[in-house]
């Protein structure tokens, strides 16, 4: 600036015995303190963490369609004939082995097995088993790579969520889309690196920010939630009476008056907040582009289905999903609620299925037929699964399913993953491991991987401790891998 900032009274020497003492002793074990604390705090406004990927890259992106609730694995994927054989007859003790339970079975005094009311069949090249609910999914079977053999500590949702999310299960830990956007930032910057994308209607377990969030990273690392409204983003828009240029002035003002606040004192959370408004004034621009579809295609726009054209499904989520990815978004998320299922098991998989089976493939084709599928890492699963024990009341047409953490389903497409390949094996009543288990950690290591990202190099020094996604655990998990 010109011309001193009028704060008040300032020594005519520009600086006074107590602000020397200060800025000069105190001010430099306050830099020692920092450097010890956190020394890449102070790196707040400069580009990402890494200077480029540890290795070649499969992805560039990352697409995760959360299925919140838990998804049945053995009503969709995990095909389970010896449930049916043995349907309303009692779990064995040597398959359930004394493991943990939820609060609201460990009340009950039989387990009867619940086999799956839906046909399987098997299909493409690969033989992967689909339900008859997800005709669509079925009719891409060797696009997918299937890990059947996933498996968390966490039996409830809000620490299950947030497991799958951070690879904690006490909140507070940066989520994998904060790590990536801190790793390597986004190409696009006039664009969130990280977006999330909710329904309109929730039904369900509720979505918390706190699974999108960045923990001790940066908050321009925070995922930032688009809603199913005429403002996508909230306070993003101006005032009445107030014009795009006006606002403009304002910023340069506002950024004058930091800037020169920073050249007296270093403050990284100011700096931090310096971006976020000029991130903000460029998305007035950007986020209205991205959310209008009306140029889309009839033919896309049939592709992905019923509520397409209505912001907050999920079938209009999925599109956006496309379009941001197309826009270079590095990370996004869309959520999806209503999987659990503790009671009407098969009304809750015909629901669900219908309402993301269609448009979930819809992404994967629409991303191949643009040329992003190759380098968009495209993720569809739950934070865990159900058990293959009815809980509550069972009748010939209808039963619940628990929480089941033991063993669930996921699978991925495009980005650099082994297509037509299924991992990992259940037992014959899909209650425990056989083969090849997939842990949280292993997962994300390998999500990690397939953005060109060693787990083991991308830290965070925090409270003393460098921190990773991975926690202290986690391999690559390469059979997934092409």
């Amino acid at each position: 600036m010109k011309n001193p900032l009028c704060t008040g009274f300032e020594n005519p020497l520009g600086m006074t015995r107590r602000s020397f003492l200060n800025q000069m002793g105190m001010g430099l074990g306050g830099l020692a303190l920092g450097s010890m604390m956190n020394p890449l705090q102070g790196r707040i406004n400069e580009g990402p963490a890494l200077a480029g990927t540890h290795f070649p890259a499969k992805a560039k992106r990352v697409i995760y369609l959360f299925q919140s609730g838990g998804p049945s694995q053995m009503d969709l994927f995990d095909y389970k004939p010896r449930l049916n054989e043995e349907h309303g007859q009692e779990l064995p003790d040597s398959v359930r082995r004394g493991q943990r339970l939820t609060g609201m079975s460990t009340s009950q005094a039989s387990f009867p097995l619940a086999g799956s009311p839906f046909e399987f069949k098997q299909h493409g090249n690969s033989g992967a088993w689909f339900s008859e609910t997800l005709p669509h999914m079925a009719s891409i079977a060797d696009k997918l790579c299937f890990v059947k053999s996933m498996y968390t500590e966490a039996i409830n949702h809000g620490p299950a969520v947030t497991m799958m999310m951070s690879g904690s299960q006490i909140p507070g830990r940066p989520t994998a889309g904060s790590w990536l956007s801190y790793g390597l930032g986004s190409e696009n910057k006039d664009l969130p690196s990280y977006v999330v994308l909710t329904p309109k209607v929730a039904k369900g377990q509720p979505l918390t920010s706190r699974y999108w969030g960045s923990g001790f990273l940066p908050s321009r690392h925070d995922g930032v939630r688009f809603r199913p409204d005429k403002d996508a983003v909230l306070y993003l828009n101006n005032p009445d009476g107030i014009s795009r240029s006006s606002r403009s002035k304002t910023i340069d003002h506002l950024k004058e008056l930091h800037e020169y606040q920073v050249s007296q004192q270093s403050d990284p959370v100011l700096e931090g907040q310096i971006e976020q408004y000029e991130m903000a004034f460029r998305m007035q621009a950007s986020v209205p582009e991205v959310s209008d579809i009306s140029g889309e295609s009839k033919a896309t726009l049939d592709l992905y289905g019923e509520g397409v054209t209505e912001p907050g499904t999920y079938a209009a989520n999925c599109l956006m999903a496309r379009r941001l990815a197309e826009r270079g978004v590095p990370f996004v998320q869309v959520f999806h609620t209503g999987w659990d299922a503790h009671g009407n098991c098969p009304g809750n998989v015909r629901d669900n299925s219908k309402k993301t089976d269609q448009a979930s493939v819809a992404l994967v084709k629409d991303l191949e037929s643009r040329g992003l599928l190759e380098d968009t890492l495209v993720i569809w699963g739950g934070e865990f699964g159900r058990t293959n024990y009815c809980q509550g009341k069972m009748t010939k047409t209808n039963f619940g399913r628990d929480h089941h953490p033991r063993c669930f389903t996921t699978w991925m497409a495009g980005g650099g993953v082994n297509a037509g390949y299924g991992h990992g094996v259940t037992d014959e009543y899909g209650y425990n491991l056989e083969q090849d288990g997939v842990h949280v950690h292993d997962f994300h290591a390998t999500l990690m991987h397939l953005l060109g990202i060693d787990h083991k190099r991308l830290t965070y020094k925090y409270q003393g401790r460098y921190f990773r996604l991975t926690d202290v655990h986690g391999h690559v998990v390469k059979e997934l891998i092409a």
